[in-house]
């Protein structure tokens, strides 16, 4: 393991961790951000260049965006007053999760995946990927454009709904 490597690793996780445990949503949402930021450092140290700036563009400068955004405009971040830091529900999911990831750990170390001779994966260029979104998978790109574009019209006018209601 190289030194960046377990750098990027303590930063993903420690925001991940922050993440779930902040109280003030506009806090979450940032640390989010730095977890989008970390797993883009590691497909980019990885070598999938594509995949890594697409990280970048997608999750880091439109799915952050549009939570800050809709935070802003619904003003989510007042929290409700809180009663108890502890209660049988969190202990049934620490639980649970353990359970789950000690079952998943067994079934992918006694798998025969692991044992077999991994192949090289074909050289893909990001050009290549590129030629083919602009080109053959023109229609899904913009449908996917469309989509997210009416998602955040959508998200604006039951905002602006809200903030009349409460007005007036």
């Amino acid at each position: 393991m190289t030194l960046p490597f377990a750098i990027i690793a303590v930063l993903t996780l420690a925001s991940a961790v922050a993440a779930m445990s902040l109280r003030n949503l506009m806090h979450c949402v940032l640390a989010l951000t730095v977890t989008f930021a970390g797993l883009a450092a590691f497909y980019l140290q990885l070598g999938a260049q594509f995949v890594g700036f697409a990280q970048i563009l997608i999750y880091i400068g439109a799915v952050a965006i549009l939570i800050v955004f809709a935070i802003l405009l619904t003003r989510g971040s007042e929290l409700p007053p809180r009663k108890s830091g502890f209660s049988l529900n969190w202990v049934a999911g620490v639980g649970i999760a353990a359970t789950l990831f000690g079952l998943l750990s067994g079934i992918i170390l006694t798998s025969r995946a692991l044992t077999h001779e991994v192949r090289l994966p074909p050289e893909v260029t990001v050009r290549q990927i590129g030629t083919q979104l602009m080109g053959r998978f023109i229609l899904p790109l913009e449908v996917v454009g469309l989509l997210l574009t009416a998602a955040l019209i959508g998200a604006m006018i039951i905002a602006m709904r809200e903030k009349e209601d409460k007005s007036g």
